[in-house]
């Protein structure tokens, strides 16, 4: 009885092991869906670093600094002419006949 008592306990841990093992195996395989989101993922990494690397890029190209200084050379040259324009206007209806 004994005998019998110690062989079922053995091949009831060998099972349960055995179980064990292959769900630690399963859960190591990827499924489809998990394959697919992976690679989603991976295009999303690579997709958001070549973004921040052409921002880069462009900040190295100081853009932000030379759109800055040509605002305000347009508007002070249109500032400027736009004075002119308004001299010439006011000088054409209020010009002096003397």
């Amino acid at each position: 009885m004994n005998k019998l008592l110690a062989i079922t306990v053995l091949v009831a841990f060998l099972a349960l092991g055995a179980e064990s093992f292959r769900v630690l195996r399963e859960a190591e395989e990827k499924g489809t869906v998990a394959t697919v989101i992976d690679t989603l993922k991976g295009y999303y990494d690579k997709s958001i670093d070549t973004a921040s690397s052409y921002v880069d890029t462009i900040k190295s190209y100081k853009l932000e600094e030379k759109a800055k200084n040509l605002y305000e050379e347009t508007v002070s040259a249109v500032t400027t002419y736009s004075g002119i324009f308004g001299d010439q206007v006011y000088h054409l209806f209020y010009s002096d006949s003397h």
